[in-house]
């Protein structure tokens, strides 16, 4: 079993930044697919950010050049770095982890659910 723990949401004035942290614990491998994805209330959750094992990074089209993905291995910790933050980038945000090989198509493509979820953590920009 995987568990996925977020942390580093708040509020923040639209224009700032912030960078949302996850850890992974238990039977998590570095050959995992990563992934953050965000939800308001009443749409969809979306995949905004994904991570392959070898590092490759692929962004939704909405965030692209305001949010970096990254990881720490040593600490099993996945990052998101948010940058230029707009109202519309309030929601709650999720971490996710994935065996399968398909990275981008899971996370952003949405084929299909990750294996494993975090709780979340809420972000919310003012203007």
């Amino acid at each position: 079993q995987v568990q996925l723990a977020e942390s580093g949401g708040g509020s923040v004035q639209a224009g700032g930044s912030l960078r949302l942290s996850c850890v992974a614990s238990g039977d998590i491998s570095s050959e995992y697919c990563m992934g953050w994805y965000r939800q308001v209330p009443g749409k969809p959750r979306e995949g905004v950010a994904s991570r392959d094992s070898d590092g490759t990074a692929v962004y939704a089209v909405s965030v692209k050049c305001r949010l970096t993905i990254s990881k720490d291995n040593a600490k099993n910790t996945l990052y998101l770095q948010m940058n230029s933050l707009k109202p519309e980038d309030t929601a709650m945000y999720y971490c996710a982890a994935d065996r399968g090989f398909r990275c981008a198509a899971t996370v952003i493509g949405g084929v299909r659910p990750p294996d494993y979820w975090g709780q979340g953590t809420q972000l919310t920009i003012s203007s």
